[in-house]
This record gives C-alpha cells, sequence and structure tokens, in this order.
C-alpha cells in the first residue's frame, strides 16, 4: 500500500477509501486454498490465521517464540488448518501457471495459491543525505549512536526504528525519554534485553528476558516454573483456558531471567514480568505478591510458586 499513499497529508476519509478499495480489490481475489507465508519473525502467528485458507507456513526464526511460550503454538495449530515448519531455509519461490512453487532446502517444493513474504523490516534511512553530514550506516541501514543516543554529526540524535534493537513502538517511546534525559542530564540508559514483545494472536504470546534456549547456549543453570490457565478461575469464567504461564529464575539466585505466556491477555500481563525483571525481582518476590482473585494475574504468581514446586492450583 505505500507505493499508494499520496504526497500530501492523508486525511480520515482518504484512508477509508483506500481501506475499502483494498478489502473489495482482495475480496476480488478470493480466498487461497493454500498461502506460504515465509518469515523471519512472529509476522508469522499475526498473519496465519486466515479464514478458509490452509496455511504453509516456512519460517526460520519463530522458533524462539513457539518454544519460548508453548509448544501447543506450533502443534496445536494443526487443528486450524495450519502446516507450520520451523526453521526452514527458503532457497526461492516462483510461480507456475495460476500456482505458487516455494523451494526449500533439504525438503520437498510445497505447491500454493499465493506467497506472502514477510521476512522482516529494515530502517528506511536509504537516500536521505546522511553522508552529508558525515554519519555513515552500518549494513542494515541502521544509524549508529553511541550510549546517549548521539550520532557522529555534532547535535544529531537518533531513536526507534532507525537505531539497533527491537524494531518495535515502545522500545522507541522509551528511546526518546532517555534521549532527552541524557540531553539534560548526560545519562541515560534503555536495556534492550528487557524490552517486551507481544504477538496479538488468539491466543497471545508475549515475552520478556530470555529464553530456555538462551540460557542453556549461555550456561547460565535455571529453574521453570509453569502454570496453565485452565487452572485460573478468571480464564474459566472467561471460557478462555488455551495456554500457560512459564517463569525462568535463577537457580542459585533465585532473579528472574524471563517470563513467557501464551494465552488470555498475554500482552497484559507481560507489564508485570517486565517490571519485576527491571527491578531484578525474584520468583520468591511474584510469589509473595497478593494477586486479586479471580484474575488473570493470579496464572504468574502460581507460575512463580511452581519454579519451586510449590503451585497451589496446578
Amino acid at each position: 500500500m505505500t507505493d499508494t499513499l499520496p504526497a500530501m497529508k492523508l486525511t480520515y476519509e482518504g484512508a477509508r477509501k483506500m481501506l475499502d478499495a483494498a478489502v473489495a480489490k482482495a475480496k476480488a481475489m478470493g480466498v487461497p486454498q493454500c498461502i506460504a507465508i515465509v518469515d523471519d519473525g512472529t509476522n508469522l502467528l499475526a498473519f496465519a490465521r486466515m479464514d478458509g485458507a490452509k496455511i504453509l507456513s516456512t519460517d526460520s526464526a519463530t522458533r524462539k517464540a513457539m518454544t519460548a511460550a508453548s509448544s501447543r503454538a506450533a502443534t496445536g495449530g494443526m487443528a486450524e488448518g495450519l502446516d507450520i515448519r520451523l526453521g526452514v531455509k527458503v532457497k526461492r519461490a516462483r510461480a507456475v501457471g495460476s500456482t505458487c512453487v516455494v523451494e526449500c532446502e533439504g525438503q520437498e517444493p510445497i505447491e500454493c495459491d499465493r506467497v506472502l513474504a514477510a521476512t522482516g523490516r529494515r530502517p528506511a534511512t536509504d537516500d536521505l543525505g546522511f553522508d552529508t553530514v558525515g554519519i555513515a550506516l552500518d549494513t542494515r541501514g541502521c544509524i549508529p549512536v553511541d550510549g546517549q543516543f548521539r550520532t557522529s554529526a555534532a547535535g544529531v540524535y537518533a531513536i526507534g526504528d532507525c537505531i539497533p534493537g527491537p524494531m518495535l513502538a515502545h522500545k522507541a517511546e522509551e528511546d526518546g525519554v532517555a534521549c532527552v534525559e541524557a540531553m539534560q542530564s548526560g545519562w541515560a540508559h534503555v536495556d534492550y534485553d528487557l524490552v517486551p514483545a507481544v504477538v496479538f494472536t488468539h491466543p497471545e504470546i508475549a515475552a520478556v528476558g530470555k529464553t530456555e534456549e538462551q540460557l542453556t547456549a549461555a550456561g547460565v543453570a535455571f529453574k521453570k516454573g509453569v502454570f496453565p490457565f485452565r487452572a485460573n478461575g478468571r480464564a474459566r469464567t472467561i471460557n478462555d483456558t488455551v495456554g500457560k504461564v512459564k517463569v525462568l529464575a535463577d537457580a542459585a539466585t533465585d532473579r528472574v531471567l524471563g517470563v513467557h505466556i501464551i494465552g488470555p491477555a498475554a500482552g497484559d500481563l507481560i507489564g508485570e514480568a517486565a517490571a519485576a525483571l527491571n527491578f531484578g525481582a525474584t520468583a520468591e518476590d511474584i510469589a509473595r505478591v497478593c494477586h486479586a482473585h479471580p484474575t488473570l494475574p493470579e496464572a504468574l504468581k502460581e507460575a512463580a510458586l511452581a519454579v519451586h514446586g510449590q503451585a497451589i492450583h496446578a
């Protein structure tokens, strides 16, 4: 759609007409019976639930989101007509008559009606004249900055998606606040390891901190506590019990290293987990906080209790 946007300021009515035109075009094309989604992140999960379409996913990095939250995100999708393949290297996609063929390394070619390429984003920094002020972009097109968001050009700062780090709106917001604080005080800090990520599907998936794979690779000993939403009173009353909460804590200090959630309102629940990690909380700290009943956040409390085998309602 970006190539159709006019240069002038887009009004609400203009945007509405463009959206209506896009919807009409999509309806005219019809719902494909088979669509392959080539993705390197969680876009796979956001686009995979297409009514009436069977999804063949050839994803290369969603493994992290899948394994971090719940294996059901990968296996449960089969019940919805999804064929999810993780860690697949896509060689090329081509049109053959009225169909598409996706060629993957070490696998049989995938035939489908449509191919959706969602292989990530890069900063829109091309042809903006950075070289004229002495700013050299990195290999991905990001603007290098120091710890106070200063570029190599005096008086020029950069934040958000155009600098390294997660390309998320809330990360950019924190960058902006920290950048201004640095201008005033000379000190700023944003911990990119503690930026929460959310996949707005149903069920939702949210995570903050380290995954089991990352901790294992780093040689960090950890304990894990898991609590299912099917044992949560609020989840049962709203009839939304699919999913679980997982808490990872340092085996020696009990400090929480990561929290991963798949289930109802995961994107809302991850806020408490993000706060806990930022304050260096332990699993016991979370477990000893009185949570209102019946509420979904009780599942986080129970998962924290489960780190030491003390979950009450498991």
